[in-house]
């Protein structure tokens, strides 16, 4: 059982390691260069190494430190383990791709804004991707958030949205508008890149098929198509009578075929279709 726990833990820690390899590497190689910027905690580190020329590896942990024991005190539990891990990790890696950068080993990439902004935002966006999707995060205003949601109730996602906000009009004191404008094209495509990451690479479609002849469509579907589909009992609210909903998960190509197959059966069944994302279990991806 032990050994089992051991597994999990390192299956878990070390996709975080990576994670906040690839963001320390995002950072260094394409925001700090290109005098762009980051929202949280990171965003202050960044205008701290503009402004005084403070290292990002130091102000990252000088700044967390108190944070992380703030949410250990409130917060608890096994994520802020993995928030404690990211937070530690990040300041290494950091501090590893300064050196490096530093003693000539990496070159920077100062070439052209729109691809460092571009490729800032996949490596920002990967890196952070990874850390979440393993229940780990970098610290900052994402522990600030949850105290906040935890106490007062607040949105988290209102709360990181404005200190994004503060830390970005604080830059303007120090980096161009024009790299301000940059910096969102940035956060645009890290946004989008975290949440295909997190929500899966494979793609699929859910139907929910409100019919008074769904066992028919059930078992066409399962004889036509080999997919599996689960008979849900279902009242009308207006006409008070009993009927099933028929629930199907196919991949794209076969969403067609599903629609034609409901409606030869009933042309007046009522279907849903609803994206659904990293599809587990048999005709998908086994774990």
């Amino acid at each position: 059982m032990n050994s089992f726990k051991v597994s999990g833990v390192v299956k878990t820690v070390l996709p975080i390691l990576l994670g906040t390899a690839i963001y320390a590497f995002g950072l260094l190689y394409f925001i700090i260069p290109n005098q762009l910027m980051e929202g949280g905690v990171t965003g202050i580190t960044i205008l701290l190494k503009y402004a005084f020329g403070i290292s990002p590896s130091f102000s990252n942990l000088l700044l967390n430190i108190p944070l992380f024991f703030l949410g250990w005190k409130i917060l608890g539990g096994r994520q802020i383990v993995y928030t404690g891990i990211g937070i530690g990790s990040l300041s290494f890696f950091l501090w590893i791709f300064e050196k490096m950068i530093e003693h000539g080993w990496i070159e920077t990439f100062e070439t052209d804004f729109i691809l460092a902004s571009l490729y800032a935002g996949v490596t920002l966006g990967a890196g952070l991707g990874i850390v979440f999707r393993f229940g780990g995060t970098t610290g900052g205003s994402d522990i600030v958030a949850r105290i906040l949601n935890r106490k007062y109730g607040f949105s988290m996602g209102q709360v990181i949205l404005t200190i994004d906000i503060i830390i970005i009009a604080l830059s303007l004191f120090y980096v161009a508008k024009e790299n301000i404008l940059y910096t969102l094209v940035a956060v645009f495509i890290a946004s989008k890149v975290i949440d295909f990451i997190q929500e899966g690479a494979y793609s699929a479609k859910a139907f929910t098929i409100i019919s008074d002849h769904a066992p028919d469509i059930a078992d066409m579907i399962t004889k036509e198509m080999d997919r599996g589909v689960t008979l849900i009992p279902a009242i009308g609210a207006y006409s008070k009578q009993s009927k099933y909903m028929a629930y199907c998960v196919v991949s794209r190509p076969e969403i067609r075929r599903l629609h034609q197959i409901a409606k030869s059966v009933d042309p007046r069944a009522f279907i849903i279709i609803n994206d659904v994302h990293d599809v587990h279990g048999e005709g998908f991806k086994e774990d």
